[in-house]
C-alpha cells in the first residue's frame, strides 16, 4: 500500500525485483547432474584466437602440445587445487574437412595424437578436457561445423572422452534452425550417456531477432552467452558489465544451479587491464556467478594475477552453493553497487569507480540499504575481500560505511548477518552465523506484503 505523500525511491524497485530474484525456485535446468556452481577452467582463444602457424610460432599455436602443458601447469601451480579443472579447446582445432565416415577429426599435424590422446592426457593430471563446435555449417573461422551431424558429433566427443562442449553459433541457416539446433546437441550429447557439459551461445545469435527466453535455453543448456566475445581490454569488460545491469530483470532470474550466464572469459594476467580493472573483473564475475574461463598464458603470468585469479575467499563467493546471482544495486555518478545474496546470511557487495581520470575517491552509503534491508540487520560483520583482505569490523543497521576506491577500481565485500547473539566490538565473523540454521531470509520475501517491503526500503540513504 503507498503511503500518503510518500516518494518511492530507487531501492523501492530493487525491492519489488526481489520477490523475483530471491522468492520461488529457480526455472528447470538441463538435467544432466554437472555445473551446479559456475563453471571453472582455462579456454584458450581470447589469448591465442586462431594460431595454426606451428613452424613460426610453435610454443603459442594451437596444438595438442599447448593444452598438454597447460594441463600440467593447472596442476602444479596451483590452478586445480583453486577450482579450475576444465581445459577447454576452442575453435581451430579441426581438419579441413570430415573423414570418410563424416566423422569429426582433429588437424593431423598440430593434433597428431588425436583428440582421445589428449583427453587420457588431461584426465591423467585430474583434469577435464573441453572442445568446440558450432551449431551452423562452418564454425565461426571457417571448419567444418555440426549442422547435419548433431548426433555423430556428440557421439563422437563422447567417444573420445570429452567433458565439455562449447557450442558456438556461426553460419547457420535461419532462427528456426539455429534454436533447432542448439536443443539437438543437447539431445544427442545425453543420448551418449557420457556426462558432458553443455556451453551454448544461442541466446547470444538469438537476440538480433528474438528476445531469448531463458526459462527454455536453461533447460537445455548449462551456461550460455548473451553478449559478443570479450577483449583485452578495459572497454570491453565495461561495456559488459553495463550491458548486464541492463538486462539483469531478465539475465538474474534465469541462473542458478545447473545453468548460468557466461559474460566471457577472464583475460586477468594479460596485457590490456590494470591492476586495478583486473581486481574489477574478478570481484564482479564473482557477483554474477559467472563461470570463471580463464583465457592466458599460464606459463607466463605474474604472481600478482595468479594469486588474484587463486584467491580463495573471491572464488568462494563465485561458487556460493546459495546460486544466485548479483546484480547492480545502484549507479550513483561514477559509482556502481553491486551485491549477490549469499549462503548462511551473507552479503557480497562489490563498489566500482567507473571514473577514469584523478585518484581514488571515497564513496559513503548507508549498510540498511544492503541485501533489500536485510544483509546488515540487526547487524552484520564486514569483511573487505578486494583489492587487499581487511577485517573492517562489526556495523549495524543504521551504520555509514565507507570505503576508497581507485579509478576504475572496485572494493569487493563481504557481509555476514548477526541475527541472534548479542554482539560486541569482539564479535568474530564465525561467531555472526546465526545459531538458527533453519532460519532462511528469503521466505521473508516469500510471504512479503507490499507494507512489508516498503517498510525495509524506505530508508532510502545510499
Amino acid at each position: 500500500m503507498d503511503h500518503p505523500g510518500q516518494e518511492r525511491g530507487p531501492m523501492f524497485a530493487f525491492a519489488a525485483l526481489a520477490l523475483v530474484l530471491l522468492g520461488g525456485p529457480w526455472a528447470t535446468a538441463l538435467d544432466n547432474g554437472l555445473a551446479l556452481t559456475p563453471t571453472m577452467g582455462w579456454l584458450h582463444w581470447e589469448r591465442f584466437t586462431c594460431n595454426v602457424d606451428c613452424i613460426e610460432d610453435p610454443e603459442n599455436c594451437i596444438s595438442e602440445g599447448l593444452f598438454m602443458q597447460m594441463a600440467d601447469i593447472m596442476v602444479s601451480e596451483g590452478w586445480k587445487d583453486a577450482g579450475y579443472e576444465y581445459v577447454c579447446i576452442d575453435d581451430c582445432w579441426l581438419a579441413s574437412k570430415r573423414n570418410k565416415n563424416g566423422s569429426l577429426q582433429a588437424d593431423p599435424k598440430r593434433f597428431p595424437s588425436g583428440i582421445r590422446h589428449l583427453a587420457d592426457y588431461v584426465h591423467s593430471r585430474g583434469l577435464k578436457l573441453g572442445i568446440y563446435q558450432d551449431v551452423g555449417t562452418l564454425t565461426c573461422a571457417g571448419y567444418p561445423g555440426s549442422f547435419g551431424y548433431y548426433d555423430i558429433d556428440a557421439q563422437t566427443f563422447a567417444d573420445w572422452g570429452v567433458d565439455l562442449l562449447k557450442f558456438d553459433g556461426c553460419n547457420f541457416k535461419d532462427v528456426e534452425s539455429l534454436v533447432e539446433g542448439y536443443k539437438s546437441m543437447s539431445s544427442a550429447l545425453n543420448k551418449t550417456g557420457r556426462s558432458i557439459l553443455y556451453s551454448c551461445e544461442w541466446p547470444l545469435y538469438l537476440r538480433p531477432f528474438q528476445e531469448p527466453h531463458y526459462t527454455e535455453i536453461r533447460q537445455y543448456c548449462n551456461h550460455w552467452r548473451n553478449y559478443g566475445d570479450i577483449f583485452d581490454s578495459w572497454n570491453s569488460v565495461k561495456t559488459i558489465l553495463a550491458w548486464t545491469a541492463s538486462k539483469q530483470e531478465s539475465l538474474v532470474p534465469a541462473a542458478g544451479p545447473g545453468g548460468w550466464n557466461d559474460p566471457d572469459m577472464l583475460v586477468i594476467g594479460n596485457f590490456g587491464l590494470s591492476w586495478d580493472q583486473q581486481v574489477t573483473q574478478m570481484a564482479l564475475w564473482a557477483i554474477m556467478a559467472a563461470p570463471l574461463f580463464m583465457s592466458n598464458d599460464l606459463r607466463h603470468i605474474s604472481p600478482q594475477s595468479k594469486n588474484l585469479l587463486q584467491n580463495k575467499d573471491v572464488i568462494a563467493i563465485n561458487q556460493d552453493p546459495l546460486g544466485k546471482q548479483g546484480y547492480q544495486l545502484r549507479k550513483d555518478k561514477d559509482f556502481e553497487v553491486w551485491e549477490r545474496p549469499l549462503s548462511n546470511l551473507a552479503w557480497a557487495v562489490a563498489v566500482l569507480n567507473q571514473k577514469e581520470i584523478g585518484g581514488p575517491q571515497n564513496y559513503a552509503f548507508s549498510t540498511s540499504a544492503l541485501g533489500h534491508g536485510l544483509g546488515c540487520s540487526p547487524a552484520c560483520y564486514i569483511t573487505q575481500i578486494l583489492p587487499v583482505k581487511e577485517d573492517l569490523g562489526l556495523y549495524t543497521w543504521i551504520s555509514q560505511l565507507k570505503v576508497r576506491v581507485n579509478p576504475t577500481g572496485t572494493v569487493l565485500l563481504k557481509l555476514q548477518t548477526y541475527q541472534q547473539q548479542e554482539y560486541s566490538s569482539h564479535t568474530s565473523p564465525d561467531d555472526l552465523v546465526s545459531s538458527n540454521s533453519t532460519y532462511d531470509y528469503y521466505d521473508y520475501y516469500n510471504n512479503a506484503t507490499s507494507d512489508d517491503i516498503i517498510s525495509v526500503t524506505v530508508l532510502d540513504t545510499l
